[in-house]
């Protein structure tokens, strides 16, 4: 592209011909010559090239309908009455939303209930702390819910099976499993770039909380027990009783859709962790909604006099031996009238169909949500709630903002009864820009707050025999999460989480398959991967896992240092290129998984149809360049190109 002439040039530079007149200069009393100035040879200078935008910037949701002053009587009602349907619609999708993520944890526990039992059953692999914390990542993702898998740990615990030192590491593993939910609820927004940047972003900054606050906590607690000592100081301190059942006000709305699709007896997880070996034979689902159990003396037989409840009421009959003991017999009175109450399928069956059909729902009620929340949040509504929901107050007090945004995230968390519904919905928010990630970052850390204080009083509500071990180890979650936010935001330079967060972000809005392969690695191979080394025992784990931590740190380092002090570093070691290209990029790995996929892109109908969208898009934003401006009406001769 030429560049636009200059006035007072050379005759080559203003577009004179050699066989023009000389150029002279101004003469006084003579009045100048009108300078010639050619056009430009291209209009591409002339057109407004796009301004970088940041892609974690919040976007302005425009109003694109017919303004409020502008309608007359019948259009305003028209707008109120579709407003209000809309709000009802959202409301009922939000309702189905948070259903689909109910039905969901009871497919997961179907297919892999019975087998978190038998993972919590070995005792001695739990008294090791990593093995303990991959074992509560694995049965939390396992079973979708971390209310499921501490109720087992606080089982153990109280049954003697299981030290509350060796449980603390579970929970922590288990806080690390619940945020598996809004990650995947992410992936359903992967259609859009810019929402997927945000989306992922705003699910993964508590994946990375949780795991920056294990790297650090789970050391400082095997070495030292501070967690163990905090929580045990305030349990003998409080004369504490049995209260009342935590309050469950999620479950009075959803349960009665929820129950009609499918009920578990979640006694058979305990009871298989505990070493139950009835426990093994029945079917988590259940069957008998209402039974009525009836204590009755019997004549049994025991191995030996030792063995009678007491000396009057023993005794012997040729080779046995007799006792008078009370036994307990259940009798079912009201069988439960679920859709699979009757089923004759395995337990496996049911829990594949309910996990399709839930995750069907799933991605549809999140899609319709956000598709909904598009069409409402425009204009001035929709600047309102982003004022309410990002701003800040007023200088001196700003810092409080995020300290209030926790306690909103402990409040909503504690009224649902779940932080996996809390940030699950907080989830779709971020991604179409109604929330920024640095506000939905102390919401989330509110959310953990909140279902640590639920698991209190829950423990509360425990017999008087189990009531201090079981509120221990929820006190120990709740300092372990107290300690996490102490870490990980006070500071402004402490909150990583977001950077990482981000990162992660841009790297899957580029890369959306790496998505999926980040779930898979730290949700399921990694945590393998761990659990087998520590296995094996500690010195193989420390033989394999402090050289990759070491690599991992050089790596960290030479990074940062190769964006600010690279003067520092030897010439081989300021950048990556002395490596093949598929250790320091990810376009050859795009490349692969793009060759594996490209015959959906061919040959699939859908993709030739976004396709077709796409190539139209190009040709509308096209930009067209001319030879000669001065000559575009009469040659109409155009060159078009567009932007890469």
């Amino acid at each position: 592209m030429a560049p636009r002439p200059e006035l007072g040039g050379t005759s080559s530079e203003l577009g004179r011909d050699s066989n023009d007149p000389p150029f002279t200069p101004d003469v006084v009393g003579v009045p100048p010559k009108e300078p010639v100035i050619l056009p430009a040879y291209s209009t591409i200078a002339l057109v407004d090239e796009e301004p970088i935008l940041d892609p974690w910037a919040l976007p302005e949701l425009q109003n694109t309908g017919i303004k409020w002053s502008e309608l007359d009587t019948k259009g305003k009602m028209l707008r109120v009455v579709f407003s209000f349907g809309k709000f009802i619609l959202l409301l009922g999708f939000l309702y189905m939303f948070v259903c689909s993520l109910d039905v969901l944890s009871s497919a997961f526990q179907l297919v892999g209930g019975k087998a978190a039992g038998d993972i919590f059953k070995d005792n001695a692999v739990l008294s090791n702390p990593v093995a303990g914390l991959v074992i509560g990542v694995l049965v939390t993702v396992l079973v979708q819910s971390s209310s499921t898998s501490s109720s087992i740990v606080v089982s153990m615990v109280s049954s003697g099976l299981l030290g509350v030192r060796s449980a603390i590491p579970v929970i922590m593993g288990a806080n690390i499993g619940t945020s598996v939910t809004n990650t995947i609820v992410a992936l359903m927004q992967a259609g859009e770039r810019n929402e997927f940047r945000r989306a992922f972003a705003g699910a993964t900054v508590h994946d990375f909380f949780n795991f920056l606050s294990v790297l650090v906590l789970l050391p400082l607690e095997v070495a030292s027990g501070y967690l163990y000592y905090i929580s045990q100081l305030l349990v003998d301190t409080f004369n504490l009783k049995t209260g009342e059942n935590a309050p469950d006000m999620l479950k009075v709305i959803t349960d009665p859709l929820t129950k009609i699709i499918i009920q578990l007896d979640k006694s058979v997880i305990n009871g298989i962790a505990t070493g139950d070996p009835a426990a093994r034979n029945k079917s988590l689902i259940k069957i008998w909604c209402k039974t009525k159990t009836i204590v009755t003396e019997k004549n049994v037989t025991v191995p030996g006099v030792a063995n009678c409840t007491s000396a009057v009421d023993c005794w012997t009959d040729g080779n046995f031996t007799w006792t008078l003991k009370n036994v307990s017999e259940t009798i079912n009175l009201d069988k439960c009238d679920h859709i699979f109450a009757n089923a004759s399928l395995p337990d496996l069956v049911i829990g594949l169909i309910l996990l399709a059909l839930s995750l069907a729902v799933l991605c549809t009620c999140l899609i319709l949500i956000v598709k909904l929340l598009n069409t409402m949040l425009k204009g001035q509504v929709a600047r309102v709630i982003k004022k309410i929901l990002n701003t800040d107050f007023p200088f001196p007090f700003s810092w409080v903002t995020g300290y209030i945004a926790i306690v909103v995230g402990a409040g909503m968390t504690f009224i649902v009864q779940s932080s996996s519904v809390f940030t699950s919905a907080i989830t779709p928010l971020v991604g179409i820009g109604v929330i920024s990630i640095e506000r939905a970052y102390p919401l989330t850390l509110g959310s953990n707050i909140g279902t640590t204080t639920t698991a209190i009083l829950a423990a509360m509500a425990s017999p008087g025999e189990t009531l201090a071990n079981s509120l221990q180890i929820a006190i120990c979650h709740f300092f372990f999460n107290i300690s996490g936010i102490l870490l990980w935001y006070p500071i402004p330079f402490t909150r990583i989480p977001i950077r990482l967060a981000k990162a992660l972000g841009d790297r899957t809005a580029s890369y959306r398959w790496f998505a999926i392969l980040y779930l898979l690695l730290c949700f399921f191979i990694l945590p393998l991967t761990l659990f087998g080394l520590s296995v094996a025992g500690w010195q193989v784990l420390v033989g394999v896992g402090v050289p990759f931590v070491v690599l991992i740190l050089v790596v960290i380092i030479i990074n940062i240092m190769q964006s600010k002090w690279p003067q520092y570093l030897p010439r081989v070691l300021k950048n990556w290129d002395f490596l093949p290209l598929w250790m320091h990029s990810m376009k050859p790995w795009d490349r692969k998984v793009t060759s594996v996929t490209s015959f959906c892109r061919v040959h699939c109908c859908c993709c030739n149809c976004c396709r077709k969208n796409i190539d139209k898009v190009e040709k509308k934003t096209s930009v067209e360049v001319y030879d000669n401006l001065a000559l575009e009406n009469e040659d109409h001769d155009t060159k078009k190109t567009t932007h890469l």
